[in-house]
């Protein structure tokens, strides 16, 4: 089910667990830099294995339109993930609607390719997959998140108060949101 979508400077990709070595390799570059942002990883989960589990799982979620995940490579380098946009608990029915989460590599930031990326993941949400709405939930001093999904029009609806466990720690999230005004 390998697919590739294009940006300017970027490849999208759906993988499958032939890339988990790839997978692991980011997150143990990244492991420092995203412990601020994610909930406390295992062990197990900077393991080959267990990323060829997680990328099985995605494969499946992606087939059940549950989940729709793209890893982030530059067009010049394809043999290194140095992020991800994922649209996760996709709902149909009345609500349309999807949670997006995102990650960058600690060296690729601050250079436009998680918008660029993400602008592609909404094309997508929206054209394809139809949704209605997207949700964003981001930690209020996480300012370059909040910076990357108002620059692609996300409006603020208000603060999740200790929404999510991040590092450990139960943190407030502001609530982000971007409507397709042709649903």
């Amino acid at each position: 089910m390998e697919k590739t979508y294009e940006t300017e400077r970027l490849l999208l990709k759906i993988l499958d667990k032939s890339y988990a070595e790839m997978l692991e390799d980011y997150y143990l570059r990244n492991k420092g830099f995203l412990e601020e942002w994610e909930p406390v990883r295992s062990e197990e989960f900077y393991t080959k294995q267990y990323q060829e589990e997680q990328l099985d799982k995605e494969l499946k979620d992606i087939k059940n339109t549950n989940a729709f995940r793209l890893w982030i490579f530059k067009k010049q380098d394809d043999c290194k993930i140095i992020g991800s946009v994922g649209f996760n608990n996709i709902i149909k029915g009345a609500f349309l609607s999807s949670h997006l989460g995102y990650k960058l590599d600690k060296d690729e930031i601050n250079k436009g390719y998680m918008t660029e990326a993400i602008e592609k993941g909404i094309e997508i949400m929206f054209n394809e997959y139809l949704l209605h709405r997207i949700e964003a939930n981001i930690m209020p001093k996480n300012k370059r998140s909040l910076r990357v999904v108002e620059k692609l029009g996300f409006y603020n609806e208000g603060l999740a108060y200790k929404y999510l466990k991040i590092n450990g720690k139960w943190e407030d999230h502001i609530h982000m949101v971007l409507l397709n005004e042709k649903v």
